[in-house]
């Protein structure tokens, strides 16, 4: 390795030059200041004093320098790691030739700590223009869907006050007081058949007529109740809208069935076209139906049938009859032990329907198919209570005066079932209070 050992010795060479050459330097200074310093001995003035003390400053700032500069060049000639190297010297010269890995120091390897990258947090100037974040734009389809959400919230808010509208058109709760006062021990009936027409006429369209089958006994108040519906619907609607069919009176002869049957369905077809076009719903009663022919039943089995048009799904049909009294005045008669005293009408009308429904339904059936179609509402006896509010109702409304001891004398005078569980039924109801005001 002759080539590395002759660049090392020409390097310490030179660094000792360098040294001299600044050595010099300082000495020829510092000579230099000291003969002016000596020169300016003879006259010794404060101007030559300042001169002085600035040579002294320059020399130490100087040999700070060198001195600055030697330790810097010392410290690099010593990270080289060469051997031999002088203690002052410049910067050396030298190649690579020659070098192996060996010749290199072996440093220990240090494990690195992994600096964690903390998230800078953004900040802005309070006094420039801040920086917005880019607001999410939202689809114009969302305007359109809570436009649509208004539309139909307004539609069914009107549909609901047009249904208000129509119900109070009929007057309901009207049509049940009057019932109420005027249909004397059958509150329960009552309240069924004004709970079909409420839920009945709340609105105009219809997928099937309302049929209303009303069963009882004799005089409990069936022909009464036909009456003051048709009077109120006259009201409302307009005679032309209601008809009252009776049988017997309309119909007499079994030989004119066929024609009494084209008859009628002509005049309720004819009065179902009517009420289209005012947009009312008619109100057809057929009282006796107990009497009414084949014919008539099977014609109106087919206008009460779903499979007509839409006119003729707007109707409301209601049949009063005395079919399956036998089975009522029995139930009556032996179930009235196992009725309390405290349950009110309400509540023994809807277990007489409950249990009277499917025997009144299968009776019903083999008189004619036409009860299929309907539903059915029992109306019970009446009790002596209900027989002397009928007659209190007669006396009044004939202008005698209601004397007390005279009704319980009148009510008296009527036909009553034995004695059950403490309540006298009475075999004919209110059918015989007319006559015997009309006797007094």
């Amino acid at each position: 390795m002759p080539h590395l050992k002759m660049s090392d010795e020409s390097s310490s060479t030179s660094s000792s030059q360098v040294v001299e050459d600044f050595e010099g330097e300082l000495d020829e200074e510092v000579d230099s200041d000291g003969g002016k310093n000596q020169t300016g001995r003879s006259s010794p003035t404060p101007l030559s004093s300042f001169a002085s003390l600035r040579a002294v400053i320059r020399i130490k700032q100087k040999y700070q320098a060198m001195k600055l500069r030697r330790q810097e060049m010392a410290h690099s000639l010593a990270a080289s790691g060469l051997a031999g190297a002088p203690g002052r010297t410049s910067p050396k010269i030298f190649t690579f030739d020659g070098l192996t890995p060996a010749t290199f120091p072996a440093f220990p390897s240090v494990p690195q700590k992994k600096k964690r990258r903390r998230k800078r947090r953004v900040l802005f100037p309070n006094d420039g223009p801040r920086k917005t974040v880019p607001k999410q734009e939202r689809s114009r389809a969302t305007y359109c869907l809570y436009l649509l959400f208004a539309i139909v919230f307004v539609q069914v808010y009107n549909a609901i006050e047009n249904l208000d509208d129509h119900v109070l058109r009929y007057d309901l709760e009207g049509l049940e007081k009057t019932l109420r006062r005027e249909v004397f021990g059958q509150q329960g009936a009552v309240e069924g058949l004004v709970y079909h027409l409420k839920d009945y006429l709340s609105t105009y369209v219809h997928n099937k007529p309302l049929v209303v089958s009303v069963h009882g006994p004799s005089g409990v108040g069936k022909s009464h109740l036909g009456r003051l519906l048709a009077g109120h619907f006259r009201s409302v609607v307009g005679d032309a809208l209601v008809l009252q069919y009776y049988v017997l009176h309309h119909c007499p002869r079994e030989a004119e069935a066929m024609q009494c049957a084209r008859n009628l369905s002509s005049l309720i077809s004819e009065m179902v076209e009517k009420a289209e076009e005012e947009e009312k719903i008619p109100l057809f009663i057929f009282d006796e139906a107990e009497h009414m022919h084949v014919e008539i039943l099977d014609v109106l089995l087919q206008l009460v049938a779903s499979k007509q048009s839409n006119e003729y799904l707007n109707a409301i049909y209601l049949f009063l009859s005395n079919l399956g009294h036998s089975h009522i005045t029995k139930h009556m008669l032996q179930n009235s032990s196992s009725i309390s005293m405290a349950m009110t009408a309400s509540g023994r009308h809807s277990n007489l329907v409950k249990e009277l429904t499917p025997i009144l339904r299968n009776t019903l059936k083999k008189h004619h198919p036409l009860w299929t179609q309907a539903d059915i509402l029992p109306l019970g006896l009446l009790e002596k209570s209900h027989v002397m509010e009928c007659f209190l109702e007669e006396i009044t409304r004939e202008g005698f005066y209601p004397d007390h001891s005279n009704i319980e004398r009148l009510a008296g005078e009527i036909e009553y079932y034995p004695v059950v569980a403490g309540r006298e039924y009475s075999q004919s109801g209110c059918k015989q209070v007319v006559a015997k005001v009309n006797l007094l």
